[in-house]
This record gives C-alpha cells, sequence and structure tokens, in this order.
C-alpha cells in the first residue's frame, strides 16, 4: 500500500500562514523604525546604529529586561480581542528598565501558539506597534512560533526582550535610600499584567462568570475590567529625569506587588511602612477581595492594589515630583522609608 506523502502543513505548522502574517505586519513594524536600524522584517539579525546615540552618555550602559503578560492571554482570547495586549507587553517590559533610569530604545516580541493565525497575530502586534510609537521604542524584530501539541488550542504565549541606555552615573539603584524618605505611588488601572491566575480562578471558576458578565460596581463587564492596557510610565520616569530630580529608588510593582517589589530597591538596613489609605482603592480589587474571600495579606502580594509604579524620595523632592507630574498622572504619599531589613509593613 503506497503511503500517504506527509508535509509540515499536515504536521501541524503552515509555513504559507507564516508568510501571510508576515506581510500582515510588515508595514507596521517598519513605522516603530528610527533612523538607527539598518535591518528590515525577515532578516536573521537586527542591527542598530549607536553611534549618535553613544555621543550623548559619558559612559553609556545597556540595560536589558525580558517579560511577559501570563495569562492575561486567556482573558484576550475569551473576548476575540487581541489588539491591547501587545501594548501590555512593550509597557511590561519598559517599566522594569525605567526603575533603573533608562531610556528604552529597541524591542523584540516573542509570540507563540498552537495554530497560527495571521490575523490575530496582526492584531497583537498593532497593539505592540502603537506602543513601541508612543514609547519611542524601535520594534527591530520577533520569532512567530507554531507549536502544534504545546499549547492548548486558541491559547497564545507572548514574550518581549527591550534593551535600553543609561549613562553609569546616573543609574537609579537604591543604595542612597535611607530612613525618613517618602515613598510616592503612580497609579495602576488595574491588574495591569499580573494576579491574572488568581483572578480568573475567582470569577470564572469559584463565581462562574464569563467575560460578558456585567459587575454594576466595577460599571463593566468582567472582560473589559481585566483587559485594561497596563499603563506605561515611559513619560512619568523621562519628565522627572529630564528636570534632574533626585530619585533614590523607583519600584515596578508587578508580580508580588508592593509586598514584593518594593524590597528589591531597598538596601538592607531599610525597610517601608505603607499607610493603605492615603490613595483610591480600586473597585476592582474589593471585588476580587469579597467574591474569593481572599486575606488582605495575599491581596497585596498578588496584586499591585492600585498602584503601579513608586518612586522613592528625599523629602525636599516630594514637591518637585508632584509639580512635574501635575497633567500626567495623579502622586499619592504612601508611605515613608524606616529602619529595618528589606521589609514591607502595613499601617
Amino acid at each position: 500500500m503506497k503511503k500517504k506523502k506527509m508535509d509540515y502543513k499536515s504536521a501541524g505548522v503552515d509555513i504559507d500562514a507564516g508568510n501571510d502574517a508576515v506581510d500582515l505586519i510588515k508595514d507596521k513594524v517598519k513605522s516603530t523604525h528610527s533612523k538607527e536600524v539598518l535591518t528590515g522584517i525577515g532578516s536573521f539579525g537586527s542591527l542598530y546604529n549607536l553611534k549618535d546615540i553613544f555621543a550623548k552618555y559619558k559612559e553609556p550602559v545597556m540595560v536589558q529586561s525580558i517579560d511577559g503578560v501570563g495569562t492575561k492571554t486567556i482573558i484576550a482570547r475569551k473576548m476575540n480581542k487581541f489588539n491591547t495586549i501587545g501594548i501590555d507587553l512593550l509597557s511590561a517590559c519598559a517599566n522594569d528598565i525605567l526603575v533603573m533610569g533608562a531610556k528604552p530604545l529597541t524591542f523584540l516580541d516573542y509570540i507563540a501558539n498552537d495554530k497560527l493565525n495571521p490575523k490575530i497575530v496582526a492584531e497583537i502586534v498593532e497593539g505592540m506597534t502603537n506602543a513601541c510609537k508612543d514609547t519611542g521604542v524601535s520594534l527591530v524584530g520577533g520569532e512567530t512560533a507554531e507549536m502544534p501539541d504545546t499549547y492548548l488550542p486558541g491559547e497564545h504565549d507572548l514574550v518581549g526582550i527591550i534593551t535600553g541606555i543609561v549613562d553609569k552615573g546616573k543609574i537609579i539603584t537604591g543604595e542612597k535610600i535611607a530612613p525618613g524618605d517618602i515613598l510616592i505611588g503612580l497609579p495602576s488601572n488595574g491588574l495591569h499584567t499580573n494576579g491574572y491566575s488568581l483572578a480568573r480562578k475567582i470569577f470564572f471558576e469559584s463565581e462562574k462568570y464569563n467575560v460578558n458578565t456585567y459587575i454594576d460596581s466595577l460599571k463593566s463587564t468582567v472582560g473589559e475590567a481585566l483587559l485594561k492596557p497596563h499603563i506605561n510610565y515611559t513619560n512619568h520616569v523621562s519628565t522627572i529625569l529630564e528636570k534632574s530630580i533626585e530619585v533614590k529608588g523607583v519600584a515596578h510593582i508587578t508580580g508580588g506587588g508592593l509586598t514584593e517589589n518594593i524590597p528589591r530597591i531597598l538596601p538592607d538596613s531599610c525597610s517601608v511602612k505603607i499607610k493603605k489609605n492615603t490613595w483610591p482603592n480600586l473597585e476592582l480589587f474589593n471585588v476580587l477581595q469579597n467574591l474569593g474571600n481572599v486575606d488582605e495579606g495575599e491581596m497585596y502580594r498578588a496584586f499591585n492594589m492600585g498602584i503601579g509604579m513608586v518612586f522613592i524620595v528625599n523629602k525636599n523632592s516630594i514637591t518637585d515630583i508632584k509639580e512635574a507630574l501635575q497633567g500626567i498622572s495623579p502622586t499619592y504619599e504612601i508611605g515613608e522609608v524606616i529602619k529595618g531589613g528589606k521589609s514591607v509593613f502595613y499601617d
């Protein structure tokens, strides 16, 4: 009996679909490129001319970070709305290097799935490229991986790699943080990209809600509340640094919440005391805590609780910070640095 011919497509990988995806995104990707980008989409590697950029720095240091959007992709799939999770990816990565005082320059993305849908890839990249242009970042390359038998049907995995630059003498390290310094919090608009596994368990498994369930106190559906894009704080940080305001430390409040992220920038001899009622409480967190019967301590470890980024500054810099960010973002004095061993206490 003659054997049936096999090809890559019959094994679950459609090369033509990959080419179609490239055709749909190539113009969007190119629209993010600065004059420093020397290669286009499809190259084996990306080339980026650093000569003019290096000339602006006394001792340029490269800063890199890698991050993803976690299971927020499941919400996008349930909503059949993929044009915002690319924003989430860029924001999550950019915020992680901003805390060191870096200027983001280039971005690489990785999009994996069980079966490649060019239109979905194009939606994801659309959000990503819009965020890149808003941030002044060049999307210089990426990888789209179709991996049958690896991912659940319809699901996606997103990873981003960002590269930035900072002058060695201007790196924000946190080493000068001292007791008496003040924590200035910038608001989040929801979960950003963390805590989604717990949120999904509460809403979809425990309560049997779906993304279209309307919650009066949220004034939105569950899906709309969970899919709000992660705030990108590039404009916030760059505005402060351009005005030469002294900032001793910056923390991006991601997975682990305030409890786990603030200690990452503290000297060994310092802790912080946070005053819980000093910023607006987002109703989404009240809903999650009540429906899930989640302990308060766990809430502050799983979620950002309404604060997306924290600056630690000397008391003399508080007014300057608030004036610099007026019209950009509200600011809240949420606590102070105390003596201790890299712990977070709540009052």
